[in-house]
């Protein structure tokens, strides 16, 4: 089954209102493509799509925060060494993940479970009181931390940005330098991601989504990621993150029931 433009749009906002709010866009992109397939038919295939989705958003965080980004090739420059060091962890569990194992990353039963996991995360996130430290004065320690959660949100329906926020937080850093570092910190792995797709599309020669369809899907990502990057940081600021908690406790509980009532059918 290959998706229409219409759907493919659909999945580019579901992608730019999703990476950044802390809900997991990976987790949404496998629920809403496993909605939108014909009953009794295969799920999409669409791990390249939703790589070329990213990537829209990446520079949606390029241009969002292109400041702080010329801070770090300038004044900042420690920063870069802390960046590398919390891609480490998920480079060492993302690499073997998507070419062994990729399966997992479309899994909606995996997305099902993760989303409360989030929730939770958030919940910490919102009553935990925020640190002093900026990112430029981060420590080893803590830059790994936000590493390793990361690393862990490769999983779909675990949020990325939510992991790594709530880690930032919990680990001393204030709410909005934890918020900007972990989006300075998805650049290498997005664009890591992408390159990696765009070396398996020139070794195989074959895309599940004409490429002109995906180059749209990619700006309608990024437009709407902008917005999205604005808003979450307006809501940091004032500590209302409750409302996506409950949110993703109530739609990994509705997921499951979803896929055991299909599961029943069958």
């Amino acid at each position: 089954m290959q998706l229409s433009l219409p759907e493919i749009l659909i999945l580019a906002v579901v992608q730019g209102v999703t990476e950044f709010l802390p809900v997991s866009s990976d987790g949404h992109l496998v629920v809403v493509s496993h909605w939108m397939q014909e009953q009794g038919s295969k799920p999409p295939a669409i791990g390249d799509l939703i790589i070329v989705l990213h990537v829209g958003t990446l520079f949606s965080i390029l241009a969002f925060y292109r400041e702080r980004i010329w801070r770090l090739l300038t004044t900042e420059r420690r920063i870069l060494g802390m960046i590398v060091l919390a891609t480490i962890p998920a480079v060492l569990l993302g690499l073997p993940v998507k070419r062994f194992c990729d399966h997992i990353l479309e899994n909606v039963w995996i997305a099902g479970a993760m989303f409360p996991v989030t929730g939770a995360a958030l919940l910490y996130l919102t009553y935990k009181p925020t640190g002093s430290v900026e990112y430029p004065q981060m420590t080893i320690r803590q830059a790994l931390w936000i590493g390793i959660s990361q690393a862990a949100a490769i999983l779909p329906g675990l949020s990325r940005s939510g992991s790594t926020i709530a880690t930032g937080v919990g680990v001393g850093l204030t709410r909005n330098s934890s918020a900007a570092f972990s989006f300075l910190l998805a650049i290498p792995v997005i664009a890591g991601a992408g390159l990696l797709e765009g070396i398996d599309y020139w070794q195989e020669g074959q895309l599940s989504t004409p490429i002109s369809h995906m180059l749209l899907g990619a700006l309608v990502s990024f437009v709407v990621g902008l917005g999205a990057l604005w808003c979450l940081n307006r809501w940091l600021e004032r500590g209302r993150l409750q409302i996506f908690a409950w949110y993703c406790i109530l739609l990994g509980v509705a997921v499951l029931a979803w896929q055991g009532w299909e599961l029943y059918l069958t």
